[in-house]
């Protein structure tokens, strides 16, 4: 790390402050006390405090369902953490509250962050956020039942549909699962629109939801796929994306998008799947979905100097690693995403990890994308209904979209 350290960034060369303490607030990716993140980084910060005497790291870990809303209000309360590993970071940053990632990290660890996830994280050419964990999606199927009925997986929307068809004659209660409910709607509706042609945002970056592109892509799936009882019994407005997994691993589901984790919960219940990469229109999509949660650092308590130490530390290749194959997440750098490939362990995440370099993420460096992603959650549902008119509420979330940004 001193070597690292002395190459550039404000972490570099003189010694740290004694006696600091770092407070760091972040999300737990455990599913259960066994595997909760807390054990990670006490893990992470003992070593780290045993090789840097007079540092100490306070870690604080909140379930996702209260995590941003903790910082929040810490950062309102002018109490704000050294360090935030949360969901979004373009808030903070517009308010000028951020350290950009250069005054912080040594040249070489900001270097390694994986190209397109570093890029997602600039306001302004600016970067500000540091991909922390990243993840992109596939189309899983269920390979018992695809043998069963002589299938083959779908390479574009005609053969997926054409695959439903035939999982629904043989008695499958969710040929394709289509989690549109307000846990994860987002997700799902961004998957279909790049598979579409198309997405959230135009080549300027300005919100395009009602484009011509996008209002074909759910005209297709409210006539094509729900309009002809092909997404099972549960309303995909009201169909969760957990829900959807969890059927999946019963068996019940023939196709639905997923990521990494699901590989695991499938093994666990005895079920044989297959992926592949995203249908589109007339063949394989051009693009797939990317997530990453974002590390940022707050400037109100000063400590630069010893933040930057610190996330050298946890960016290393080590660290990362340790934490992706924990998670069943990716790797946020390029040298920890070289070892994972070479490693035959982790030959289940080959296909995750080819795509995402090149794979499209959420709008996060606008502020008025968790209004919008919050809007996506609770409406797009409706675009698919048995009376709905998609154009009329993508207009709708476009309107509202478009407000938003001005607003921003």
């Amino acid at each position: 790390m001193g070597v690292t350290a002395a190459l550039g960034g404000c972490s570099g060369g003189t010694a740290a402050t004694p006696n600091t303490t770092l407070k760091l607030v972040a999300a737990d990716y455990g599913d259960s006390e066994a595997n909760s993140s807390q054990k990670y980084w006490d893990k992470l910060v003992k070593e780290y405090e045993k090789k840097n005497p007079g540092i100490e790291v306070d870690v604080s870990v909140y379930s996702w369902n209260e995590v941003d809303a903790k910082v929040k209000q810490m950062v309102a309360d002018g109490e704000a953490p050294d360090m935030a590993q949360i969901g979004a970071y373009a808030d903070y940053a517009a308010k000028g509250q951020l350290y950009e990632v250069d005054e912080l990290l040594s040249i070489p660890v900001q270097a390694d962050f994986v190209s397109r996830l570093a890029e997602a994280g600039e306001v302004g050419r600016v970067q500000y956020g540091m991909p922390f964990a990243s993840s992109t999606r596939l189309l899983f199927y269920n390979k018992e039942l695809f043998d069963e009925a002589g299938l083959t997986p779908p390479e574009s929307w005609s053969e997926l549909a054409d695959a439903a068809r035939v999982l629904k004659s043989r008695g499958v209660e969710t040929p394709y699962a289509l989690p549109l409910g307000p846990e994860e709607a987002q997700a799902e509706t961004m998957m279909w629109l790049l598979s579409g042609g198309d997405g959230y945002t135009g080549t300027v970056g300005s919100y395009g939801l009602d484009s011509d592109q996008n209002i074909a892509t759910f005209n297709w799936l409210k006539n094509d796929l729900v309009g002809k009882g092909l997404t099972g019994p549960t309303p995909p407005g009201k169909l969760n994306r957990a829900d959807a997994f969890e059927a999946f691993t019963r068996g019940e589901v023939g196709m639905l998008n997923g990521h990494p984790s699901l590989m695991q919960a499938a093994e666990k219940k005895g079920v044989e799947y297959g992926m592949v990469p995203l249908p589109g229109i007339n063949g394989r999509a051009k693009a797939t979905m990317g997530v990453a949660d974002w590390m940022m650092a707050f400037k109100e308590n000063g400590n630069g100097e010893e933040i930057g130490e610190f996330l050298d530390f946890v960016y290393s290749e080590k660290n990362v690693l340790e934490f992706s194959h924990e998670y069943n997440l990716l790797p946020v750098t390029t040298s920890a995403s070289e070892a994972m490939a070479v490693d035959k362990n982790d030959k289940d995440l080959d296909p995750f990890l080819s795509e995402l370099e090149n794979a499209e993420l959420y709008p996060v460096a606008k502020t008025s994308w968790a209004q919008v992603s919050a809007d996506i959650k609770q409406q797009i549902g409706k675009a698919v209904g048995p009376n709905a008119r998609p154009a009329a509420v993508l207009g709708s979330l476009q309107r509202s979209a478009s407000a938003a940004d001005s607003a921003e």
